[in-house]
């Protein structure tokens, strides 16, 4: 897996809970950093809502299919494909009928 170097503002009282946090369990601040983002995306992925926004996301074109699988996994993600596959024939349908 492949890194991004990442620029943003935290406030500074963070930033020093973070440097003690790393100076006592021996870890860098990006490591704390990651750590901690690991474990909010982990507890809000098991959200039902949050899961039902990915959803919605990929419905709408705005995230591609392999985001989707990370997120619902492989067997919900291919569920989802196939009735994205069929809301959008019968879009493409409603749109030749219409023409005529």
């Amino acid at each position: 897996m492949g890194t991004t170097r990442v620029n943003f503002r935290i406030p500074e009282e963070l930033l020093d809970r973070a440097d003690i946090a790393a100076e006592i369990t021996h870890k860098n601040r990006t490591e704390i950093v990651k750590e901690a983002l690991r474990e909010y995306l982990e507890a809000v992925e098991d959200d039902e809502a949050f899961r039902e926004a990915v959803v919605e996301l990929y419905l709408d074109d705005r995230i591609e299919f392999e985001t989707l699988r990370e997120f619902v996994g492989r067997q919900d993600a291919e569920a989802v494909r196939a009735s994205k596959t069929l809301l959008d024939q019968g879009d493409d349908l409603a749109a030749d009928l219409a023409d005529l």
